[in-house]
């Protein structure tokens, strides 16, 4: 009998596992916003409350900060988190981090208007993505837009996450949300110069 295949997001059911992801540089710290959101930034997309999903060391979040803006950013990982928190007080922002699974967003007891996700839907298929996106549903006031940076199957090969479908972002975003857009994108990585391919999604809570 073939081995199990190996888990593909362990930090999200062994308390131990989130940090051994930061034991070393993982190749999504790049230490800066994706081009992506920043251009979302500059084009005035990010308003209200804004939450950093997966926030890893909290450059998205740290972004919405640096517009005045009441930024937060969850993350399974501990020593992201206080990496987080030490680049806030570095660049003198304010912003907060709370260490919280995505997977279990309605008892964060909390409300957003906007909800940047990069690369964390990409993580999740099955019940996991369906979880995700019912915890989205809770967090996101009406009228909220959930902006989606995640690895596009346009990216040869097949290192790295699951690569996703227009499909995959359009059937799991139908009760209750309105897709606005959903174009090709790039996500800039440590481990290659050339930027991968990915989708950037636009979703407004209806």
């Amino acid at each position: 009998m073939l081995p199990p295949p190996p888990d593909p997001h362990p930090e999200y059911r062994d308390p131990a596992a989130p940090d051994t992801l930061y034991a070393t540089k993982p190749p999504w710290d790049i230490d800066r916003p994706q081009p992506a959101f920043t251009a979302l930034a500059e084009h005035g997309d990010l308003h209200g409350r804004v939450l950093d999903l997966g926030c890893g060391t909290g450059e998205h979040a740290l972004l919405a900060a640096s517009l005045g803006l009441d930024a937060t950013g969850i993350d399974v990982s501990a020593q992201a988190l206080e990496l987080a928190r030490a680049k806030a007080a570095d660049r003198g922002l304010k912003a907060r981090f709370v260490r919280h699974s995505a997977l279990d967003l309605a008892t964060l007891g909390e409300t957003f208007d906007t909800v940047l996700d990069c690369g964390l839907f990409h993580l999740f298929d099955g019940a996991e993505r369906t979880a995700l996106v019912t915890g989205l549903a809770t967090i996101v006031r009406p009228g909220g837009r959930y902006f989606l940076l995640g690895f596009s199957d346009r990216q040869p090969g097949t290192w790295g996450p699951h690569r996703l479908s227009r499909s995959d972002i359009e059937t799991a975003f139908t009760d209750g949300w309105r897709l606005d857009s959903l174009e090709p994108a790039t996500l800039d990585i440590l481990l290659d110069a050339t930027p991968v391919a990915a989708w950037l999604a636009a979703l407004t809570r209806i």
